[in-house]
């Protein structure tokens, strides 16, 4: 473990505190979709309460259709929670395992299905690198307080370093209320890890001409004096999936389906916001397509798997891609294959826990204290 410079607790690399996460064992790699549904279920029957499944909203079908709730990840963790189920098995990536064991009881054991589902995003901003770059930018700005935020989509010890800090958790949803809150309790914001939302955050707050990038990932690129000089500074991060969307997507879109409407995720491009007809969380995009009416086209930017999900749900709609599969699939969330779901539970079954998620005692209480502050808002 390596010590922080700027927050009293030690931590390590994602690459290393999850290097004990177990691979899928030969004999389940193999398994033909009706097998593996029918061995699913027979485990599923003989867990009974003890077991809840989480589905992410990105997550393929073959996950989702087993489980009990489907949604957004701070939205599942706070079900898991709620179910007191014995075992939580998150179908998403590792900081949402990270969430749901930070507000879930003691007793209660996260797995994470597959080792391989982690958001890259997550890791362009791990806690040591942003410590080390909050000394060099809390130093050139010494007469102003900065508070951090960190989007939900970080590991626990961003969130338990931000909470250090006097900062907090948001998601696509309340961004812009934690920016306010961050504004009352100081003078800067340094947002983290998703440049785009912070860049659309500030515009929807008429603060666009208030923000400076930090790019960790070039020295010869930092100015900590230069960032400093501006009351939003964002952390140069992305997501994958949603930074791949462009304008020209959506001109496309609408040339080959007349009438459609384009709503997109905030994590997308600044530009590609402004050239939607709406933008908004996946509870957002899912909500306005419930709510559409028959017949009405509606382009989705977002990963593919909820774009499909859509499709299914409400046939009624004329729901569209973006753009093509190649552009809108999260590798993170593939990694979650129906074959590790049918491995995990099968071993459950025999008294037997694989992939646990635990957040260091430390983390799990200041992290905490990060999601409660969001709660305050």
């Amino acid at each position: 473990m390596a010590n922080m410079e700027t927050a009293e607790f030690e931590t390590d690399l994602s690459l290393f505190k999850y290097d004990n996460l177990e691979q899928l064992p030969p004999r389940y790699r193999d398994l033909e979709e009706n097998e593996r549904t029918e061995r699913i279920e027979a485990a599923l029957a003989e867990l009974g309460d003890d077991v809840v499944i989480l589905g992410h909203n990105y997550q393929r079908r073959e996950i989702v259709e087993h489980a009990d709730f489907i949604g957004d990840s701070y939205q599942l963790s706070k079900q898991a929670a709620e179910a007191d189920a014995e075992y939580v098995i998150f179908g998403g990536v590792t900081f949402m395992a990270e969430s749901a064991d930070i507000i879930t009881d003691d007793d209660q054991s996260v797995i994470l299905p597959s080792m391989e589902a982690s958001c890259p995003m997550a890791g362009m901003a791990e806690a040591l690198q942003v410590d080390s770059a909050w000394a060099e930018i809390t130093a050139a700005a010494s007469d102003d307080d900065i508070i951090p935020i960190t989007y939900m989509n970080s590991y626990a010890d961003l969130k338990a370093f931000c909470a250090s800090q006097g900062g907090l958790v948001c998601t696509s949803s309340n961004a812009h209320k934690a920016f306010e809150y961050a504004f009352d309790k100081g003078d800067k914001v340094l947002f983290l890890p998703d440049k785009h939302l912070g860049e659309n955050t500030a515009h929807r707050l008429g603060m666009e001409d208030e923000i400076a990038q930090w790019d960790p990932w070039n020295p010869e690129g930092k100015d900590a004096a230069e960032v400093a000089d501006r009351d939003i500074i964002l952390w140069d991060g992305y997501c994958q999936v949603h930074e791949r969307f462009r304008v020209e997507h959506i001109e496309q879109v609408r040339e080959d389906n007349p009438g459609a409407k384009v709503i997109v995720h905030p994590e997308c491009r600044r530009e590609v916001v402004e050239a939607a007809d709406k933008a908004g969380s996946t509870a957002t995009i899912c909500e306005t397509i419930a709510e559409a009416d028959p017949g009405d086209t509606w382009a989705i930017g977002t990963e593919v798997h909820l774009t499909n999900h859509l499709q299914r749900w409400h046939p009624e709609v004329d729901v569209v891609p973006l753009c093509g599969d190649a552009c809108m699939d999260c590798n993170a969330m593939r990694q979650i294959d129906p074959n590790y779901l049918t491995w995990v539970l099968e071993e459950l079954a025999a008294g037997r826990e694989h992939n646990v998620i635990e957040v260091a005692p430390e983390e799990k209480e200041l992290a905490g204290v990060a999601l409660d502050r969001m709660l305050e808002i």
